[in-house]
């Protein structure tokens, strides 16, 4: 699948998701481009799946009419992420355009 990771999506997960092909936003110039804007772009490009923190999306967004599906990380910082890199994958093979996917990171003390 083409998997395009938003400004906020750390670079490092990339390594575990060696059987899709990952872009980040900010490799293509979208850096700057606001979620809306970034799913167009996206979609136009031919991207299945974007990969955000952005939990707020899927109220900003209608995404029942987009062809991209949203899969949306429960932290935004890497070392919080990476024990759950495998959900993450579970998430990204689980996708459906218009879908929204939540992995949930509990807190770990």
């Amino acid at each position: 699948m083409r998997v395009l990771f938003d400004h906020a999506t750390p670079a490092p997960l990339i390594r575990f998701l060696a059987e899709h092909s990952v872009t980040r936003a900010k490799d293509r110039g979208w850096d700057t481009l606001s979620n809306g804007d970034l799913l167009n772009a996206a979609e136009d490009a031919g991207f299945e799946v974007l990969v955000t923190t952005d939990k707020n999306i899927r109220f900003q967004q209608n995404l029942a009419e987009r062809k991209i599906a949203i899969v949306v990380l429960g932290r935004g910082r890497w070392t919080l992420i990476k024990p759950y890199a495998a959900k993450v994958l579970e998430a990204i093979n689980a996708a459906m355009p218009g879908g929204y996917i939540e992995v949930e990171m509990p807190h770990t003390h």
